[in-house]
């Protein structure tokens, strides 16, 4: 398999799984300029034009990275990265999956736009604090997000959780994410695919 990722973008999601997960593939870097590392147009790629792609080992694509995230997690379901089909719980991940992608991701927009209004950043760290507040309540004493073990859904949330430092918004506010976040960061997995991105040392 192929990963098409940006560092430290959505993809990095994609990138720890494929780790916790034990699967072998390859990284490919895709630039800002929507070239990949070898040259090639990302954007013939996916029409898209954003990252996560992961490219099968029978020349399909997959995008949009809760998709991504489910089907990496499926190929080695005694991992744990995600519950069973037949499992109720796989609908509560979902759920996770759903609320970080549409409520939490997308909110951080007005942070990477350089069109972007002082005003509408400040709604949109508005927006964020309510998102994130409503995380932190439902968390409890919870160490991941689904309850006592790790899933995509936190190395989604993880990556998010990330970006606060873009926007300039202190993740103290919220202790519990916060010990969420470090856990997460702490994961030897995670510090390799961090490492791959050259976001760690």
């Amino acid at each position: 398999m192929k990963l098409y990722y940006t560092p430290g973008a959505c993809s990095l999601a994609s990138h720890i799984a494929l780790r916790e997960a034990g699967l072998s593939f390859e990284i490919i870097r895709v630039g800002h300029d929507k070239k990949t590392a070898d040259g090639a147009d990302f954007n013939a790629i996916n029409p898209k034009g954003y990252v996560p792609v992961l490219q099968l080992d029978d020349g399909q694509l997959l995008t949009e990275g809760p998709t991504v995230l489910q089907y990496i997690a499926d190929r080695r379901p005694t991992t744990g990265l995600a519950p069973a089909p037949t499992d109720f719980q796989r609908y509560r991940l979902q759920e996770w999956l759903g609320y970080i992608n549409s409520e939490i991701h997308k909110s951080f927009g007005p942070f990477f736009n350089p069109a972007a209004t002082p005003a509408m950043k400040e709604a949109a760290t508005a927006t964020l604090a309510r998102r994130l507040g409503f995380i932190e309540q439902s968390l409890g004493e919870r160490p991941f997000l689904l309850g006592g073990a790790f899933t995509v859904a936190d190395a989604y949330l993880f990556v998010v959780l990330g970006w606060l430092q873009y926007a300039k918004v202190d993740m103290g506010q919220w202790p519990r994410l916060q010990a969420l976040h470090a856990r997460v960061a702490g994961r030897p997995c995670v510090r390799e695919a961090m490492k791959a991105e050259g976001l760690l040392k």
